[in-house]
C-alpha cells in the first residue's frame, strides 16, 4: 500500500485535518531544528536528561510521537535505547532513513505492544495533539513500566499569543489543533489517568527569553516545560 493512500485513510484520524498528515509541512519539519530553533532544542533536552536520568531504571523507551526522530536518535547520547512510533506516514518516511533503531506506525491511543514492554514512555512536543489525552497515558503507563516523560509546549508563554495571532491570519497551521498545557494542567490530567496508582511527579521550564538572567526554573513560566512521572512498583 502506498503512502498516499494510507495517508488518504488518515486524514480524518481524531475527526479533523493535523499539520502532519501534509507533506508540504513535514518535509521542512528537520529544518525548524536546524535553524531558530536550535537553541530552544538544547536547552528542552537539557531539562530533560535532568529529569529522566534521576531514575535509573530507565535503560530505554519508547518515543510515541516521534516524528522524523529528531529527539529519538539523541536518546542514545544519554544512555537510553529508543524505539519510536508516529501514526505519520510523512513523518516515518523521513526517519527511516535518519534513524538506526526500530520504528512503528501506530496510533498512541491503543499502543501496539504487550505490558511493561518498555521502561518508559516519552511524549516531546506531541501530546498536545491528542483529543483524548487520558487514554493515551493510560496506554503509555501500560506499556512503560518506570515512567513517563513530557516534553510539552508551555501554555504560560507569550508565544502561545503570538501562534494564535498568527493563526488568525493563516500562518501559522501548526498549532491549530494543539492543546497548549502548563504544568498543573498537565499533572491535574495525569492524575485523572492514573488514579489509584502510586507515582511521583517532577517538572522544570526552559524556553526563556535570551537575556533572561536564567535559562531554566521551577515556576510555570517559560515556552517549554519538561515533566517526569516515576510510577512506583
Amino acid at each position: 500500500m502506498s503512502i498516499e493512500l494510507v495517508n488518504k485513510n488518515l486524514r480524518n484520524w481524531q475527526g479533523r485535518k493535523e499539520w502532519f498528515f501534509n507533506r508540504e509541512h513535514t518535509d521542512t519539519y528537520e529544518q525548524w531544528y536546524e535553524g531558530r530553533y536550535k537553541r530552544a532544542e538544547v536547552w528542552q533536552k537539557k531539562v530533560i536528561e535532568q529529569l529522566v536520568k534521576k531514575d535509573e531504571r530507565v535503560k530505554n523507551l519508547l518515543e510515541f510521537g516521534c516524528g522524523t526522530t529528531r529527539f529519538t536518535r539523541w536518546w542514545k547520547n544519554i544512555g537510553i535505547e529508543a524505539t519510536g512510533g508516529d501514526i505519520s506516514p510523512f513523518m516515518l518516511s523521513q526517519a527511516i532513513h535518519l534513524f538506526d533503531g526500530d520504528l512503528v506506525m501506530a496510533d498512541s491511543h491503543a499502543m501496539p505492544f504487550k505490558d511493561h514492554t518498555f521502561d518508559a514512555v516519552a511524549f516531546i512536543t506531541t501530546f498536545e495533539y491528542y483529543k483524548d489525552p487520558v487514554k493515551v497515558i493510560r496506554e503509555a503507563a501500560r506499556v512503560g513500566k518506570h515512567g513517563l516523560v513530557f516534553g510539552m509546549m508551555n501554555r504560560n508563554s507569550p508565544k502561545v499569543v503570538r501562534r494564535r495571532v498568527q493563526q488568525v491570519f493563516g500562518q501559522n497551521p501548526f498549532y491549530v489543533t494543539a492543546t497548549f498545557y502548563t504544568p498543573q494542567h498537565l499533572i491535574n490530567v495525569i492524575r485523572e489517568a492514573l488514579h489509584g496508582r502510586g507515582f511521583t511527579i517532577e517538572w522544570t521550564c526552559t524556553g526563556l527569553p535570551r537575556w533572561f538572567p536564567l535559562q531554566q526554573w521551577s515556576v510555570p513560566y517559560g515556552d517549554f516545560f519538561g515533566l517526569y512521572v516515576k510510577l512506583l512498583s
